[in-house]
């Protein structure tokens, strides 16, 4: 399979020259080289000694040449065809590589290996296989084709375009030109509605697009990183940082994918952890304007926070609010950080007594992290606060159901009995009295209430007035009758009903009472002598 040629020229005719020979060889096989080297030197010597031999001969203007024939290559080439079927594509890429070095100059060789180096994903590579093809044949379809799919599984929609513009000149009905114009246009327009859907904040949207667009461009490092970059924004940083991580494995040091990673990590409020990443980023990347933003929006999220806590702590609470309230105007992007700092703010607005406010910002902590249960607990304590019961009993359900404690169980038990309490009659509020009055006190507010609504008193007055003060009056003695009563007030405060004693309040007759207290003969009613008393008596209270 080897031809020596020597090409030998006299010079001054003074005949051959002596000396050493040198090798010009289109072969990089060693054994081959110690057949040349033997024949030269006329015995059989190691390969090692062979190689140093023919690295080491120069003669003059003598050259020794090895050529190999056509028909070596070809057998390479189908031999990396045979493999190529078999999907056997390393071997593939093997065989086509001794098919190139025996014959540089073959566009298919170059083109086949395009092909293999494609099947392994390895499309920068195939890329250059690719353009090495068509510079050597400029006809070469096939090479086009393959030139203009590198480009696209790349993402370089454009230059593929141009690539399979080109088969079409030379193929105007090329069926698979066609069909890949269409999908570069449809990347162009994937990319065009991400980027406006980005500028909208519409990350979903981000997503889908570049989802579509990775299935013809699986090896565009950008559409992957816009796409972790907006699952991030969408805290889902388990699927962001995955993306991230496997260009990382390729590229460590991939500016983009370091600045994802340290993205993920600012919004799970890993802020020291992500500062590290962002400067990392920049280190390999300087002009990285993203990440000089987000290290330095981590460093000022992390500073202001550390202020509130510091000024909650030493009981400052109006500067901790302050504080707080400056820290969510850094990065209404970051979710997880954002809904502590309302939790934080909600906090320090019950100490100052803005339940509502704090209510508020506990339920925008909520929407940000539907997770946070410091959330839950803070605004169940302020419904509590604001006799909201049921909405209490709702997030304190929430937080049971999520983590089944002891505490969390009593918190709820508590809020139940307050709902049952809160849906009898409030007797306290009836009189007018606080829930810690005393009995003189309690008799103050009675004597007051059931003189207000006497039916005597609104005789004169409409039959619905009439009909609804003796509501009112029937109400002030029920009150009256179970808080001036140690054993009912008991059971009433602990929120037990008073009818599993026979205190049947149906029943009850508030005209009895109000004799009771203000005195007076048997068979009282609003007529009489007793009643004109008593409401004299009224009448000086100036109530």
């Amino acid at each position: 399979m080897l031809k020596h040629e020597r090409a030998s020229k006299k010079s001054n005719g003074s005949g051959p020259q002596h000396g050493v020979i040198c090798s010009w060889l289109c072969c990089s096989s060693l054994p081959q080289l110690h057949k040349i080297a033997s024949c030269v030197i006329g015995v059989d010597t190691s390969p090692l000694l062979a190689w140093l031999f023919l690295c080491s001969v120069n003669v003059g203007k003598e050259t020794l040449r090895v050529t190999h024939s056509p028909g070596e290559a070809e057998g390479f080439k189908e031999q990396g065809n045979a493999f190529y079927i078999k999907k056997d594509y390393a071997e593939a890429f093997n065989y086509y590589t001794k098919a190139i070095d025996m014959c540089p100059k073959n566009a298919s060789y170059y083109g086949n290996r395009a092909a293999t180096l494609m099947m392994l994903c390895r499309y920068r590579e195939a890329l250059e296989d690719s353009q090495q093809a068509v510079r050597l044949d400029n006809t070469f379809v096939k090479g086009h084709l393959r030139e203009g799919k590198c480009h696209l599984s790349l993402g370089n929609a454009m230059a593929a375009n141009r690539c399979f513009q080109r088969v079409l000149e030379l193929e105007p009905d090329n069926s698979q030109a066609q069909q890949e114009v269409k999908n570069t246009e449809a990347i162009l327009e994937y990319e065009r509605m991400a980027e406006i859907g980005f500028d909208k904040r519409d990350y979903r949207m981000v997503v889908f697009c570049m989802d579509r667009a990775l299935d013809s461009a699986p090896a565009c490092h950008k559409f992957k990183i816009l796409k972790a970059e907006c699952l991030a924004l969408l805290g889902r940083y388990p699927e962001a940082q995955a993306v991230a991580s496997d260009i990382l494995r390729m590229d460590s040091t991939n500016a983009d994918a370091l600045y994802v990673r340290g993205l993920c990590l600012y919004y799970e409020d890993c802020i020291d952890k992500a500062v590290q990443f962002f400067v990392q980023a920049l280190r390999m990347a300087p002009d990285h304007d993203k990440a000089r933003l987000a290290c330095r929006n981590a460093k000022a999220l992390k500073a202001k926070k550390e202020e509130g806590n510091k000024a909650f702590k030493d009981g400052n609470f109006e500067a901790a609010y302050d504080l707080y309230s400056d820290a969510l105007t850094i990065d209404p992007n970051n979710i997880k950080t954002n809904a502590k700092l309302y939790c934080n703010r909600a906090t320090v607005g019950s100490k100052l007594n803005k339940l509502e406010q704090a209510i508020e910002d506990c339920t925008k902590a909520i929407k940000l992290d539907e997770t946070y249960i410091k959330a839950y607990l803070r605004r169940a304590q302020c419904y509590m606060d604001t006799e909201q019961y049921e909405e209490a009993v709702r997030d304190y359900e929430k937080v049971y159901q999520t983590e089944h404690t002891k505490e969390h169980k009593h918190l709820l038990k508590n809020a139940q009995l307050e709902l049952k309490k809160s849906k009898r009659k409030d007797y306290y509020k009836v009189l007018g009295v606080d829930k810690n009055a005393t009995e003189d006190e309690i008799k103050k507010a009675y004597r007051k209430r059931a003189l207000l609504h006497h039916p005597d008193r609104h005789s004169g007055a409409s039959t619905e007035v009439q009909k609804e003060e003796e509501k009112k009056f029937k109400e002030v003695g029920e009150a009256f009758s179970v808080l001036s009563d140690p054993k009912k007030k008991s059971r009433y405060d602990s929120g037990q009903d008073l009818e599993d004693d026979g205190m049947n309040m149906g029943d009850f007759d508030a005209n009895n009472i109000f004799k009771a207290f203000f005195g007076g003969p048997g068979g009282f009613s609003f007529e009489g002598k007793l009643c004109c008393d008593v409401f004299r008596i009224y009448s000086s209270l100036h109530i």
